[in-house]
């Protein structure tokens, strides 16, 4: 009897661990994880404008741009997901504005390039609101204050949209934002965005801070949330349009 128990919760953690496996785009290699919204998509490939990922999916963006094309393979898996559950689709399901989760498996250290040619494991399609209609955009617009260290961007802030300053009511105008190896840093050329190491940002640059917070958060909440993403020289007309 031991032993048949034994067995079974051995056969229970590997069904587990298949289940989990394939969540996350299973198969062999390391995972690169991209997230952002819908461009276009095609039978054969679609394009994402990236807004997040995890750290090697980031650092292979690095110097690159925001929006890349991803490819679609005869394995690549479409999972739909409706109020939190996921159903298997198509590349017909997937439309320009949807927040989408796109999981590659390659070696270790693969460029981008690699990356892009390498068909997709698995894309999450989780609708136009990503599935979290709570969470409320909190922007704050300055210059960096010094350098970063223990995952925190010193801000000096001087604009931001309507929910950020009322944060910032009675608060010093000097803060520190929290980042994590998901959170995308941009360099703005004129209007083009390329992907940026978070060490290249210096003291005096002038960066935008998104923030993805429940409504009521306080200022001391939404600094401890680590930002979705942080822009340098982004074009001015952020600032007028949501300050």
């Amino acid at each position: 009897m031991k032993h048949r128990l034994i067995i079974t919760f051995g056969l229970s953690t590997l069904v587990c661990a298949v289940v989990a496996a394939t969540a996350l785009g299973g198969g062999k290699g390391r995972l690169y994880q991209f997230r952002g919204e819908v461009g276009s998509a095609s039978q054969t490939s679609v394009a994402v404008t990236v807004e997040g990922g995890n750290h090697a999916a980031l650092k292979a963006l690095i110097g690159q741009a925001q929006t890349e094309s991803f490819t679609l393979g005869s394995r690549s898996e479409v999972l739909v997901y409706s109020q939190g559950v996921p159903h298997v689709g198509s590349a017909a399901e997937l439309h320009p504005g949807d927040n989408v989760t796109v999981n590659v498996r390659a070696h270790g250290g693969a460029s981008l390039a690699e990356l892009l040619a390498t068909p997709l494991a698995t894309i999450g399609d989780h609708g136009a609101n990503g599935g979290h209609p709570a969470r409320a955009l909190f922007l704050y617009v300055g210059t960096v204050a010094g350098p970063q260290s223990g995952g925190h961007v010193a801000l000096h802030v001087v604009s931001g949209n309507w929910r950020g300053l009322r944060t910032m009511l009675g608060a010093p105008v000097d803060q520190a934002f929290s980042y994590s190896d998901g959170t995308i840093f941009l360099l703005w050329q004129g209007k083009v965005p390329t992907v940026i190491d978070p060490a290249q940002l210096k003291a005096g640059d002038r960066i935008t801070v998104r923030v993805r917070a429940p409504r009521s958060a306080t200022l001391a909440q939404v600094e401890a949330t680590p930002a979705t993403h942080v822009g340098e020289h982004e074009p001015g007309e952020v600032e007028t349009k949501t300050t």
